[in-house]
């Protein structure tokens, strides 16, 4: 029997991971959730989704406080992601909620979402040399003084549409490929003001979608408030240690895992199960049949 203890250490576990890795709580906690709580996909990525809404504010208001944000950024993202977000809750109430394939459509996406993250964790040192390498040639840095995403509006809003899509969907990609999609776009931007640009939109975008998923009943409120106790410490007391840590050998070991667990997601969907009539009630049909027989 799965108990608030159980829930804690997970909670714990995944904590400690993004304190280490700075690997988002999404990718790591649905997927325990799913696979080894048994939670129902959907309540898995409904509670995720304000898990990481409440977990990333923190973070973001340090990156607030050191000015690592860039608002126009932000605020672009989040012109498309929002309404995105509010459009896929709103198609999946409306066509799928009552569909059998309802569960098999999540963790596919779940599962596509997964394997995408597991990859880019893995070969994340080579995709941060090739880009380096990129920012080193363009010799334009002071750009960064005078930011301004004038001509990069609509590649930014379609960013966020995408994250706003596949985020509702999986509760996965807020983070991994926020950040990828940015780096591709503002090149010469520093990453540590892409990386706090890329909390703050998450955190919108979370709390945006997790509310959706709430007013559907997507949530599990206990479960998200033991998830939270395990994990809020956890994350501070990684961030301290990470140092001292080889963190380079648990990306890996962590990449690995959510690559395996994708493909796993993809390849067996968890599945609805036919709707059978109580037996019970077939008992008393035949008893009554009977008698007035």
């Amino acid at each position: 029997m799965v108990g608030p203890v159980e829930f804690i250490l997970a909670g714990v576990l995944v904590g400690f991971c993004v304190g280490i890795t700075g690997v988002g709580g999404g990718s790591l906690m649905t997927p325990i959730l799913i696979s080894l709580f048994r939670i129902e996909p959907h309540i898995a990525i409904g509670t995720d989704l304000l898990y990481a809404a409440i977990s990333k504010f923190c973070g973001s208001l340090v990156h607030a406080k050191k000015l690592n944000i860039v608002w126009p950024i932000v605020l672009w993202l989040a012109a498309g992601s929002i309404p995105a977000s509010f459009a896929t809750h709103w198609a999946l109430e409306t066509y799928l909620s009552g569909s059998t394939h309802y569960k098999a459509v999540l963790t596919m996406v779940l599962g596509f979402m997964l394997t995408l993250t597991g990859l880019s964790i893995v070969f994340r040192a080579q995709i941060e040399k090739f880009f380096a390498k990129f920012r080193a040639e363009k010799h334009d840095f002071h750009e960064t003084n005078n930011f301004t995403i004038d001509g990069k509006r609509l590649y930014v809003v379609i960013m966020g549409i995408v994250l706003g899509v596949f985020v509702t969907l999986s509760s996965v990609g807020a983070g991994a490929f926020g950040i990828m999609a940015l780096i591709l776009m503002f090149p010469n931007l520093p990453m540590i003001r892409i990386i706090g640009s890329d909390v703050v939109h998450a955190v919108l975008l979370t709390s945006v979608a997790g509310f959706a998923h709430m007013t559907s009943g997507n949530v599990d409120f206990h479960l998200l408030g033991w998830l939270l106790v395990g994990s809020i410490p956890a994350i501070v007391i990684g961030t301290l240690i990470s140092s001292r840590l080889p963190e380079k050998m648990i990306r890996k070991i962590l990449g690995v895992t959510l690559f395996a667990l994708g493909i796993n997601f993809i390849l067996n969907p968890v599945k609805s199960k036919p709707v059978e009539k109580p037996k019970t009630a077939m008992v008393v049909q035949v008893q009554q049949h009977h008698y007035l027989g």
